[in-house]
């Protein structure tokens, strides 16, 4: 058998497969792997760095770690399906990737509630409004919204934070609008102890993503938002390990003092303060929002 034969074969045990869009992601993907084997010429060795490269990449993913979400990343695949899932009109907020660090269940919390359960960096108060693409505004939207803080970790990877460290769930009020206090993230490497970092190291690529602040939007009637706050005075803008700088996601924290009579609760020094507005899209948002949920 030639290598067109042997392609030529397994394309044909997808021919029967029931489910149409089943079989022409594994006819596709088949085809595409085999021409990627036949282009590079690939060895025998290789091949089996190649298994052993992805059985590393099971032992280290488990509940706090997805070095496949990593590889997707690192490979631009995540940017490559948002750009090709989200097809927004002018105005609407971009999308941008989830990351490897979302936890479900984060609580919710109060309208201006703090994020951080510990000490974490520089107080930031970020508020704005949910709107919908025609500008109204969305009450009872939710924005679920993590980050890291100072030490450049996420709650997730850090096993003594308390455990919804730098993560919340918050409600938009009647007039769409909502607040809370997070601090200035930092820029930080991804995790590049294990097959994504081999990866990176050996290809002379570097492992940070610039600071930026995690939020997912849900409104009932609308398209989920996955996006980023990112900070506009961050390094790796330009260079982001994961591809997922958009200029117009880019934002900037204004320096605010202690004297500052807008200063929020709680906050006894210097702090920053960060308006950003959210524009969604009509159309199928998954599960309807509880209102009474509080978990």
């Amino acid at each position: 058998m030639t290598a067109d034969d042997i392609t030529a074969s397994v394309l044909e045990r997808f021919a029967a497969t029931p489910d149409a869009r089943l079989r022409e992601v594994m006819r596709a993907l088949t085809a595409h792997l085999h021409a990627f084997v036949s282009e590079v010429g690939l060895t025998e060795e290789e091949w089996r760095a190649g298994i052993g490269l992805l059985t590393a990449t099971g032992d280290i993913t488990d509940a706090t770690r997805q070095e496949f979400i990593l590889w997707s990343d690192a490979l631009g695949v995540s940017m490559l399906v948002d750009a090709v899932a989200h097809d927004l009109p002018p105005g609407a907020t971009e999308s941008t990737v989830l990351g490897p660090f979302y936890a479900a269940g984060s609580p919710l919390r109060e309208y201006g509630a703090r994020l951080a359960e510990r000490d974490a960096g520089a107080p930031a108060w970020v508020h704005g409004v949910v709107r919908s693409i025609d500008g109204t505004p969305l009450a009872g939207a939710e924005l679920d919204v993590w980050q890291n803080g100072d030490d450049r970790l996420y709650a997730v990877q850090d096993p003594d934070a308390p455990e919804h460290h730098l993560r919340g769930r918050f409600r938009t009020r009647a007039d769409g609008g909502f607040a809370f206090l997070a601090v200035r993230p930092t820029a930080y490497p991804i995790p590049d102890d294990g097959p994504v970092g081999r990866m990176l190291a050996a290809t002379a690529r570097h492992p940070w993503r610039p600071a930026h602040i995690h939020v997912v939007v849900r409104a009932d009637g609308h398209r989920t938002l996955t996006t980023h706050l990112f900070d506009d005075a961050s390094d790796y803008l330009d260079s982001d390990a994961v591809f997922a700088v958009k200029p117009s996601l880019l934002r900037t924290f204004v320096a605010r003092d202690a004297e500052d009579p807008q200063r929020p609760d709680g906050v006894d020094g210097p702090w920053f303060s960060l308006e950003s507005d959210f524009v969604l899209v009509p159309g199928d948002g998954g599960e309807p929002i509880d209102p009474g949920r509080t978990d």
